[in-house]
């Protein structure tokens, strides 16, 4: 009896609803745990319950494999860590809208094309907007954190794509995981003691560590297995969108006109870039 094998896309999508839900509710235990602390758990139970699932075969794995795993680890902390503390500072929607610029300037390195640089400045002008907004529901200091935390999130596409070409299934990424919980413990350690005087937010903890590590980078993982990066690229331009929904349902956090106008233009700019890559590989191939 054949497997109903998920489309990929289908797979992309899936994660990021699920990451963006999860960071809504991560958003709801700051105040409690700080952001450190949430992500020192999501990142500690998220290894736990896929190393549980997946109980990877440690003792087969290349030196490659090792030090792939290891490099994405310290991606997911930076880009986990980092994230989070902008998230304390600005809405779900913007923080993701100006993070996303790391997968974009990924994606304009790999083209390197003036038509890219072109579409690089139209994400550049809806950050510029963000910067300028006179509502003040973006500090510039969580600006620019969620810009650190995007080049992070860019090194986390390309290693984790590497990860799954030498790691079956997702034992590898429980490593990683494990990998980034150490790196995170001497900021977040402070999370554990406010679990235990509070057991009631470990519930949240547990939902933000399976909708934002282990479903969905398992999604991510496997589906950069099926699908070239230019094609997750264009599909993770949703991401924008989707945390703003998320924020505004969970969180209800309205976001104003040139704030809408700024998420718009980075994930138009994204989609325009990742199409160009599609159209320059279709055309070498119709070519060779």
């Amino acid at each position: 009896m054949s497997r109903i094998q998920v489309p990929a896309p289908l797979m992309v999508l899936t994660a990021i609803a699920s990451v963006q839900v999860g960071s809504a509710i991560a958003t709801g235990l700051f105040d409690d745990l700080s952001a450190s602390g949430v992500t020192f758990l999501r990142l500690t139970f998220a290894a736990l319950i896929l190393g549980a699932i997946t109980r990877p075969k440690l003792r087969s794995w290349s030196p490659a494999a090792w030090r792939a795993a290891a490099l994405l680890g310290v991606a997911m902390a930076g880009m986990n860590l980092i994230f989070y503390l902008s998230l304390s500072m600005v809405p779900l929607g913007i923080a993701v809208t100006v993070e996303f610029l790391g997968p974009l300037l990924l994606a304009v390195v790999q083209t390197r094309r003036l038509l890219d640089l072109l579409w690089a400045g139209l994400a550049a002008a809806g950050v510029l907007l963000l910067g300028f907004d006179s509502g003040g529901s973006a500090p510039i200091g969580g600006l620019v954190l969620a810009f650190v935390a995007g080049l992070f999130w860019a090194s986390y596409i390309v290693l984790s794509a590497r990860l799954g070409g030498l790691v079956p299934g997702t034992g590898g990424l429980a490593v990683s995981l494990a990998v980034a919980a150490v790196l995170v413990l001497p900021f977040g350690s402070g999370g554990v003691t406010g679990v235990i005087d509070h057991p009631s937010l470990l519930l949240g903890v547990v939902a933000v560590a399976v909708l934002s590590s282990v479903l969905s980078y398992g999604l991510e993982l496997n589906a950069l297995r099926r699908i070239p990066t230019r094609v997750f690229g264009i599909l993770m331009s949703l991401e924008p969108a989707a945390a703003a929904v998320a924020g505004l349902i969970i969180l209800r956090q309205r976001l104003g006109a040139l704030e809408i106008l700024a998420l718009l233009l980075v994930t138009l700019a994204s989609a325009g870039v990742t199409l160009a890559q599609r159209e320059r590989a279709s055309a070498r191939a119709s070519g060779s």
